[in-house]
């Protein structure tokens, strides 16, 4: 059964039983003021009135009872602390799950310190590494010296094997292979046929009258050879009053021949040409 104390927010009796407890204590001391009650059991002092019971027995019974509540007290609070804890004693109720949070928790700590120390790592060598590219030469200091090659022993078989290296022979080895690569692609380019410059004419070749020999006219203009000339298609073209021209067309390369070279030629056949032009011209 519950403590009706318990649902009581303010003790109305405190005052009450302090006294009653600060007057049996002066009563045991013997400093208890003249006409206190003295004794519990039948020693000297006044009575009470009709009961016959004695003063102090009454106060003994104050204090008993409220010792009696105080005791109701702390045992009632006593109890909600076992409750809480769940086992007598205030131990925990479970006290493996406890156990086994505290060890979860212990190494969750640890997992996190170790990442911590890896990241701690991570940074300091990055750090290292920025310092390095970012000092170059102006940090000399701070490179790692060259080791210095061993000295030869005369009987040693390993004497021709170099284990720290040399930066002149890789730069020797690196100077060679880049030399041999540039002579590769210049024979290379070599073999490649050199383009050449090249136009396409189309010349109109005038007889002197409307009695010429057309046929004749082209078959002496063919007859033109030269190293770059390559004569094409031709056919005749009225001009006016039964005249006719002979249009031809020619492939001429631009360093070997020349139009005037074309135009010197053609007008020596003056028996037949009367004239020459360049109806078109056209870079290949």
């Amino acid at each position: 059964m519950a403590n009706p104390m318990m649902q009581d927010s303010v003790w109305t009796k405190q005052q009450k039983y302090e006294e009653a407890e600060a007057l049996y204590q002066q009563v045991l001391a013997g400093t208890a003021p003249k006409g206190a009650p003295k004794g519990a059991g039948g020693g000297k002092g006044a009575k009470d009135n009709k009961g016959g019971k004695s003063g102090g027995s009454t106060i003994k019974n104050e204090i008993a009872e409220a010792r009696q509540q105080i005791q109701k007290v702390l045992n009632s609070h006593k109890g909600n602390c076992i409750q809480i804890f769940g086992g007598s004693g205030g131990a925990p109720a479970d006290n493996s799950q406890v156990m086994n949070r505290v060890s979860s928790l212990e190494k969750e700590n640890k997992d996190l310190k170790k990442v911590v120390e890896d990241m701690k790592s991570l940074v300091q060598k990055l750090e290292n590494r920025v310092t390095k590219l970012e000092g170059g030469s102006s940090a000399p200091a701070a490179q790692a010296p060259v080791p210095k090659k061993p000295a030869p022993a005369d009987d040693d078989d390993d004497d021709d094997i170099d284990l720290f290296g040399s930066d002149d022979e890789v730069d020797e080895e690196a100077e060679k292979i880049r030399q041999e690569r540039l002579a590769a692609y210049e024979a290379k380019k070599s073999k490649k046929p050199a383009l050449i410059a090249k136009s396409s004419l189309l010349l109109d070749v005038k007889p002197w009258d409307d009695e010429t020999d057309m046929k004749k006219m082209e078959q002496e203009v063919r007859k033109i050879t030269a190293d770059g000339l390559l004569w094409g298609q031709a056919k005749l073209v009225p001009i006016g009053y039964g005249i006719k021209k002979l249009q031809i067309n020619c492939v001429i390369e631009d360093d070997k021949i020349s139009t005037d070279f074309l135009e010197e030629e053609i007008t020596a056949i003056e028996d037949l040409v009367q004239s020459m032009d360049i109806a078109a011209f056209n870079k290949i």
